[in-house]
């Protein structure tokens, strides 16, 4: 069995991810970390203060993460001294947070960090790079929407995407909406929408004279990500340390 502390435990992705590891069958929820204390699904849930303590009475294999960016570098830090290994679904990290993190894992831990965990969406990036290699001379639009508390925006999905658009379609500028008279030039448009309970929408638009090509994916529900994660955290135990992605995981070919 694979001891696993989930970090967030009390929030949304938390609460799903220690449901569906405490359902799993080889899989074992030790417990869980969160700012005040408590418990969830027959397991301690402890205060962020007393998270390091915690993770060595629990012998983690490995702690997922799904929290907020300040709160990430500190838990990676923390499983990194203690050897515990890596699953890390936090977005809106800067590239000093990153910096960070990566010091800490490498050499020390192995660790899956991707911007979305759903295996479906790992199958559209790959669609996304394949496409703009194809259609780099088509005007590009990238749309998201998610529910009304996400904080980061664009999401750690977008700027993934707008990632990939550069590295195979030549980088471009980035047009954050569209207001007043705004002639269209070189640019990739980059549109935001917050709303209700949107679970996660990306779609990737290729335009040009009298055709569009779309490419998306919609989640309907949390526990995509949260089966994501499961399978990462199975993965990731005993690998060699450093920082893994979900094609890693899901063995794709780097192309």
């Amino acid at each position: 069995m694979i001891n696993v502390v989930v970090c967030g435990a009390s929030g949304r992705m938390g609460q799903t991810i220690g449901r569906m590891v405490n359902e799993s069958k080889d899989l074992e929820l030790v417990g869980g970390i969160n700012l005040k204390p408590g418990s969830f699904f027959g397991v301690e849930i402890v205060e962020t203060k007393n998270a390091e303590v915690f993770l060595k009475k629990t012998k983690a294999d490995v702690l997922i993460d799904f929290t907020i960016a300040g709160a990430a570098v500190g838990n990676v830090q923390m499983a990194a001294r203690n050897n515990v290994a890596l699953v890390v679904g936090t977005t809106g990290i800067t590239a000093d947070q990153r910096a960070e993190m990566d010091k800490a894992i490498h050499g020390h831990v192995p660790a899956v960090i991707s911007s979305n965990f759903s295996i479906g969406v790992s199958i559209f990036l790959q669609l996304v790079r394949e496409s703009a290699k194809l259609l780099k001379d088509y005007d590009i639009e990238v749309l998201e929407a998610h529910h009304r508390n996400k904080k980061d925006a664009p999401s750690g999905t977008a700027k993934t995407i707008l990632q990939i658009l550069d590295e195979e379609a030549g980088t471009r500028q980035k047009m954050y909406g569209r207001e007043g008279i705004t002639e269209r030039k070189n640019e990739i448009g980059v549109h935001v929408i917050r709303g209700g309970d949107i679970v996660g929408d990306h779609k990737v638009m290729f335009s040009k004279n009298f055709e569009t090509i779309e490419i998306s994916h919609r989640a309907y529900d949390r526990s995509v990500f949260a089966s994501g994660a499961l399978l990462a955290a199975r993965w990731v135990v005993g690998k060699k340390a450093g920082v893994y992605g979900m094609n890693d995981v899901l063995g794709f070919k780097k192309k």
